[in-house]
């Protein structure tokens, strides 16, 4: 559907009489409104309204949550404060968006303006990071009897490598911009809203909640969604504002963002810093891992990066462990989750690190990691619930050709270009969560599959049907997938990798409860054949019901019953003792071939080889096609992304998608992708394990560790540049 144009995604739905809104920011980066003039935007051609401070859309701020609270932590146009360039300030709403948009370059104000706090470094270092009640320390030291402190465990190693990294703020891209369409009904009792979502019941619980009624009478669509890549966990300002304005019009409204107000008005990855010492034997054995980071988390809140967490506190054994993380209040737009949140920037930072060492001691890449092989959580020392990091490393380094790679740089030419190879390892922990899912059996033999899950580009309409039909044992083509609506069965939210290993379970719980149902039908229905029988006597399998020397499908049994269908619903979750017990994490390894031409210092990446560890692999072309994807991503960390920021101005320099660089095809070489298909004994269902972004955990890294291979230079700012090889 997406491929040929017929996917609808949320601007596309044909409302009848629907009214076009668009958006005005503020052009400073910190102050007051002193004064906005809506005059000539009021009398311009089909105008219906503007809403401002002045005639407000009686929308609510957000209610107080755990630290560091929820985006955003205010209610948009309801005040004169102005916290960040790019806030919304005003709404024009007319007959058309070229109406909307033309009059809202009418609207003039003057401001009292101050001077934003944009700087990460002249504010470093932030304060300690706190998680919700129940979480995880996020800062903690771990020693070894008798040892002091890390610095003396430091002193007492007989390699150090100290390095400090820069991430800059990067953001979420997805082909669609962010968009909705509000309706309510008559009485506006009830409002339905198209909208980009990847999660349609939190969704509807956050429009809900700013416009101060009960979440079910928020009905959100969103069938469609063209990617989101963290970006769409929220229900950002589109959605907010466009029901708000829809109420107070009384007719329905669509706001479609600009590309520009995408980049302020929807979160981003946060800038960080980080600094990590490693302290090892001249063998390369780890003593001491110490990983520090100061994170971008703005005053209007958001996503608190948290790059040391399930990076450095999980992935190598040692037997001194600091990890401290900091927040650093800023003036900026809202921070959100991206693609690996935590992960990328943190793997980043300690995967280079970790090539310096094997630089350092002499040891090879690979062998320094399976030196330092965790077999439980450095952290906590709980178990991983399944590992094959192992053979990750071994297997991919086969398939990928390290044993050419020569350790000394600048060491392969070809004509104008230095040959380098680098490597890194991937992690990301498993999440599963409260799920429920419906199954259908219908009198044509075919069934339905249905859970308030989204499909982002992810396959999840696939992975419903595929693991629908292999519960029911029927062909996948008689299998009717539904997601993207929040009247649906609770489902998973489409990020953190976890959608296909809360709902898989949910859905064979389903099956296996329709089943039942079925025979409980056939037993106790008096025009059913079965009518009296004992269902112990009766047996499913591969949709027919057989006992009494009877056999008929189950399409069948409904239509002599009289029935139109049956269904049952199931939720389910991860498992508590499995929780406290195991470690649940998916691992990987990539393996990477650049060219960087010595007169300009372009650098290209040729090859590239990632073999993962994540358990059962339910759809494989779409995991070919998420781990390629998350390849992708890593790439463009690592070479091209990057939004200066205005330190004075708090304005995003390459806020467009003209100067805010991504890849495209030129950018990147076929991508040797390969799976182990080892089910996870712990995870109920089929024993799946995340992987969606697990392809981008990494792979940055060894871009970078490839560059310095084939140059000598060591770059641990990001985007490496070709500037930056000169």
């Amino acid at each position: 559907m997406k491929v040929t144009g017929a996917a609808p995604y949320a601007a596309d739905y044909p409302i009848s009489n629907v009214a076009h809104a668009y958006v005005v920011t503020s052009t400073i980066g910190r102050g007051q409104i002193l004064e906005m003039d809506t005059t000539a935007a009021r009398a311009a051609p089909g105008v219906l309204a503007v809403y401002n401070p002045d005639n407000n859309l009686g929308l609510l701020a957000p209610p107080a949550g755990p630290p560091p609270g929820i985006v955003e932590n205010y209610a948009p146009l309801q005040d004169r404060e102005v916290r960040y360039r790019g806030q919304a300030i005003a709404v024009v709403v007319a007959e058309s968006f070229e109406q909307a948009r033309d009059a809202a370059a009418l609207v003039t104000t003057t401001y009292r303006e101050a001077t934003p706090n944009t700087s990460l470094e002249a504010n470093s270092p932030g304060v300690p990071a706190v998680g919700p009640p129940g979480f995880p320390p996020l800062n903690f030291t771990v020693l070894a009897p008798g040892v002091a402190s890390i610095d003396a465990a430091l002193a007492d190693s007989a390699v150090v490598v100290e390095a400090t990294f820069h991430q800059p703020i990067q953001h979420h891209i997805g082909m669609e911009p962010h968009a909705s369409i509000a309706e309510w009904n008559a009485d506006q009792s009830r409002v339905t809203v198209h909208t980009g979502s990847q999660t349609p019941m939190n969704c509807r619980q956050l429009i809900a909640a700013r416009l101060g009624i009960p979440p079910q009478a928020v009905h959100v669509v969103t069938p469609y969604v063209g990617g989101g890549f963290g970006s769409r966990v929220m229900a950002w300002n589109d959605a907010i504002l466009a029901a708000g304005a829809a109420r107070k019009l009384g007719r329905p409204v669509k706001l479609v963002l600009t590309r520009e107000q995408v980049f302020t008005m929807v979160g981003h990855r946060g800038q960080v810093n980080q600094t990590i010492r490693l302290g090892a034997s001249r063998s390369g054995v780890l003593n001491v891992l110490s990983h520090d980071c100061d994170s971008e988390l703005p005053a209007v809140g958001g996503w608190p990066t948290l790059p040391a967490h399930d990076t450095s506190d999980a992935l190598y054994k040692t037997p001194n462990l600091h990890i401290g993380q900091r927040f650093v209040s800023l003036d900026l737009p809202p921070t959100w989750a991206m693609r690996g949140p935590n992960e990328a920037p943190g793997a980043f930072a300690l995967e280079t690190a970790m090539d310096e060492l094997a630089v350092a001691t002499g040891v090879d890449p690979v062998e320094l990691r399976l030196r330092n092989y965790a077999t439980v959580m450095p952290g906590a020392g709980r178990p991983w619930s399944s590992k094959h990091l192992d053979d990750c490393y071994r297997i991919g380094a086969r398939r990928f050709g390290w044993s050419a790679r020569r350790a000394k740089p600048r060491s392969r030419t070809d004509g104008q270009w230095l040959i380098g190879m680098g490597m890194a390892t991937a992690i990301y922990p498993t999440n599963q969560w409260p799920a429920a899912a419906k199954v259908e059996l219908r009198h044509d033999d075919t069934a339905v599959v249905s859970t308030a899950t989204s499909d982002l580009g992810t396959g999840a309409l696939t992975v419903l049907a595929i693991t629908c039909a292999d519960s029911l044992g029927i062909p996948l083509r008689k299998v009717t997938p539904q997601l993207g609506d929040s009247t649906l069965p609770p489902g998973a939210t489409a990020a953190g990798s976890g959608a296909t290993t809360s709902s898989v379970p949910a859905i064979q719980a389903a099956a296996a409860d329709v089943i039942r149902a079925l025979v409980q039908l056939a037993v106790t229905e008096p025009r059913s054949p079965w009518h009296g029988a004992a269902a112990r006597d009766l047996t499913y399998e591969n949709g027919r019901l057989h006992g009494g020397g009877l056999s008929m499908t189950f399409g069948r049994l409904l239509t002599t019953v009289g029935r139109s269908g049956i269904e049952a619903t199931q939720q389910t979750q991860l498992d508590t003792e499995v929780a406290e017990q195991y470690e649940l994490h998916s691992f990987g390894a990539h393996f990477c071939e650049v060219r960087v031409n010595c007169f300009t210092g372009e650098p290209r990446v040729t090859r590239f080889t990632t073999v993962v560890d994540a358990g059962r692999i339910v759809n494989a072309q779409a995991t070919r096609s998420q781990l390629v994807g998350g390849v992708i991503f890593g790439i463009g960390q690592a070479l091209l992304e990057d939004n200066p920021l205005e330190l004075g101005t708090g304005r995003l320099a390459a806020a467009n998608m003209a100067d805010y660089m991504v890849p495209v095809n030129a950018d990147i070489p076929d991508i040797d992708v390969h799976w182990l298909d080892r089910p996870d004994p712990y995870i109920g269902g089929l024993g799946t394990r995340g992987l969606g972004e697990l392809g981008t955990v990494g792979s940055a890294a060894a871009v970078g560790n490839a560059i310095f291979n084939a140059t000598g230079i060591r770059r641990r700012d990001l985007p490496i540049t070709l500037d930056k090889l000169l």
